[in-house]
């Protein structure tokens, strides 16, 4: 179990997280800036990203900071592996579509434990409000990113096939309307 979320002991973030879980109000704040992100109206770190949700089959939206490492791009759930839109993408075999002026679909890989500290030591510095989740400050030795690695899935985002079939549509009913 994890200990407390660090957002929540103090500041405005606690009227926007409880239990490491965002509340109605933090919910609100997060889809408001997913459209404004999907416009392309927020900063280039901020990314929407849509998965289908495994509770109603919907697209769901969700604003995150995506930190460019070696040509690629990184998002990281500051909330830990209980964040839905984390359920979201292992039930959906990591397909999903990023939203900036335009959806291009995409495959989102988790990272091995391992190999995550660099990843969230770069991600921290980016994130600032993210990083008030995080219970390491972010210009902590690599070895502290290290140490909470575990708590906190990391993830690349990568273009999808072109030839691929889009997350959520089946090869029949992509078919069907190419056909028509």
């Amino acid at each position: 179990m994890m200990p407390a979320d660090p957002a929540e002991t103090k500041g405005y973030l606690r009227l926007f997280y409880r239990g490491w879980r965002p509340t109605w109000l933090g919910r609100m704040w997060s889809q408001g800036f997913a459209v404004l992100s999907g416009l392309g109206l927020t900063p280039q770190t901020l990314v929407s990203l849509q998965v289908r949700d495994t509770r109603r089959g919907k697209l769901r939206s969700v604003v995150l900071v995506a930190v460019p490492i070696n040509g690629a791009l990184y998002i990281v759930s500051m909330l830990g592996t209980a964040s839905q839109w984390v359920q979201d993408i292992g039930a959906a075999g990591g397909r999903a579509f990023i939203m900036r002026r335009r959806r291009q679909p995409v495959l989102i890989t988790e990272i091995p434990q391992q190999d995550r500290a660099p990843i969230l030591k770069a991600w921290s510095r980016i994130a600032t409000s993210g990083r008030r989740h995080l219970p390491v400050p972010y210009d902590a030795p690599l070895a502290a990113f290290e140490s909470i690695a575990a708590d906190y899935p990391v993830f690349r985002i990568d273009p999808a096939e072109a030839t691929g079939t889009p997350p959520g549509v089946s090869a029949g009913c992509r078919r069907r309307a190419t056909d028509g």
